[in-house]
């Protein structure tokens, strides 16, 4: 309701500048419009009647459009390029043709200020194109249809403005940006954060931080009180939620104030850690819950299930070092120019993507398994007594309740990383578009804290003492409710009700 689409995509078309200085000074920066403007070139043609030769043009463009400016609230800048080439008998787009790009970026805070370099870099794009019509004089004329290039992408938007000048050096000799048609413009497309979802985001952070750290607190005091070593899942909650405090801790507020070009990398980096954690735990919390194992309370019993999870992560964050990582020095490199680089980011991303769908049919059959290992276990519930019954059946019904959300958080999860990586991707990809609203992001964070959250109350250890004598008589109602309502660990020195209930039956 509060906050709009999580991003905005601002489209820009460059602007051909002459540089008319022969040595081309790396200082010298070409602005589109405003005071100082450059030369302007309507089109090729006039260069060509000029006698303007391709190294002397530079295309400018100035971010964002005129009597507008950038705000840190923006978070992130992620640039798409798009070529219109024409089509002309002398000069056809060759196949497999490739694009040199000698692109410099600059910034200022102030409309008088000299521009300040950031970036400067010698980039290669390929180019696939197609044609719609035959090749023939009377086609000359018609653009090709060119999907789309990354271009360039910086983790902060700490400037008010920033300038982009773009040149294409032909070399005949060299063979670099020959055979790559007729190029008429040069075309951006500017993705950032919406000022208005970033600060709904950063709102929630903050709110949610000191929630998830007082019971954490309250849950980690409860199991210290015991005078029996925490059980594997208790320290598996209390790790989970570690890592959820970690995603919770709102340093994107220093973004505001300080250039940290790395905040997106870091911010995959602990959405990662929390992944891992996150699919850890449901494998364990199963396991530790199957009636007819033994190897029950150690975590090398999980490695099989655990391994390829942590394996998974560690190529997605090598993918992500690959990508982000180098985008840290370069703002313009893209992993996904090379042949190679589109093959293997592609393959990281399907891989990611069979993994967790996987992962999510052997969650489904784990806790298949132990529902009808429950089920088994409630046909000797009506032999207890009236209190004791109670208690089990509450366990059961907050156990089986876990379960479910379990499975709906999972599914979630799986379809959040599937349609965040597309969204992500579909500028790179071409034709797939999906729209995701603010709800989506918010919604899923939301529902992460919950979890955790409703998972370190539900399984905190009981601070009330249940002797055989209580549990044996037949104690009235009121006392039934009570028991119903406590929580799965009992026991102050004793493992969980329902380890004992699955122990005892092994046993028998």
């Amino acid at each position: 309701l509060a906050a709009p689409s999580p991003t905005t995509a601002v489209p820009y078309m460059s602007v051909k500048c002459i540089d008319v200085r022969k040595n081309h000074h790396k200082t010298k920066w070409l602005m589109p419009w405003g005071p100082n403007h450059c030369k302007k070139l309507k089109d090729f043609d006039e260069a060509v009647s000029r006698q303007i030769e391709a190294n002397d043009i530079v295309f400018a463009v100035h971010i964002p459009l005129p009597s507008k400016e950038m705000s840190p609230w923006f978070q992130f800048m992620l640039f798409i390029m798009q070529l219109d080439i024409a089509f002309k008998m002398d000069n056809d787009l060759k196949e497999n043709a490739e694009i040199t790009l000698d692109v410099s970026l600059a910034y200022r805070d102030d409309m008088f200020d000299d521009w300040e370099e950031i970036a400067h870099a010698i980039e290669i794009r390929k180019l696939k194109c197609t044609f719609g019509s035959p090749k023939t004089v009377e086609s000359e004329g018609r653009h090709y249809d060119c999907d789309f290039l990354p271009f360039m992408e910086i983790g902060s938007v700490a400037h008010k403005y920033y300038l982009i000048n773009i040149r294409l050096p032909v070399n005949d000799r060299k063979g670099i940006n020959v055979g790559i048609g007729e190029i008429k413009d040069i075309r951006l497309v500017g993705i950032h954060q919406n000022g208005g979802f970033t600060k709904v985001w950063f709102a929630m952070k903050t709110f949610l931080t000191p929630s998830i750290l007082i019971i954490m607190v309250w849950y980690w005091r409860r199991i210290t009180l015991m005078t029996r070593a925490p059980v594997l899942l208790e320290k598996v909650i209390f790790a989970l939620g570690i890592s959820m405090t970690f995603i919770n801790i709102p340093v994107e507020w220093f973004s505001i104030g300080f250039d940290w070009t790395w905040m997106l990398l870091f911010g995959d980096i602990r959405q990662g850690i929390f992944y891992a954690m996150l699919l850890s735990f449901w494998i364990i919390f199963c396991g530790e819950h199957m009636m007819d194992q033994n190897e029950r309370n150690r975590l090398s019993g999980y490695w099989k299930q655990v391994g390829p999870i942590a394996v998974g992560s560690f190529c997605l964050f090598i993918f992500d070092m690959c990508e982000r990582g180098v985008q840290l020095k370069n703002p313009f490199y893209s992993i996904w120019t090379t042949e190679v680089g589109t093959e293997l980011a592609m393959a990281f991303i399907i891989v990611a993507g069979i993994c967790l769908c996987l992962y999510f049919l052997f969650l489904c059959f784990m806790v298949f398994q132990v529902f009808r290992n429950i089920s088994g276990k409630q046909s000797s519930l009506p032999a207890m007594s009236k209190a004791r019954r109670l208690h089990y059946e509450g366990l059961i019904f907050r156990f089986k309740f876990l379960m479910l959300i379990t499975l709906a958080c999972a599914a979630m999860t799986v379809i959040f990383f599937i349609v965040s990586q597309v969204t992500e991707g579909h500028w790179k990809w071409g034709d797939i578009t999906i729209q995701v609203n603010s709800a989506f992001f918010t919604g899923i964070y939301g529902m992460w804290n919950l979890y955790v959250f409703a998972l370190m109350f539900l399984y905190a250890p009981s601070h009330k003492n249940y002797g055989e004598d209580q549990s044996n008589g037949d104690l009235g109602v009121n006392s039934g409710e009570e028991l119903q309502l406590t929580t799965t660990i009992t026991h102050v020195d004793g493992p969980t009700e329902v380890y004992k209930l699955a122990r005892k039956e092994a046993q028998e």
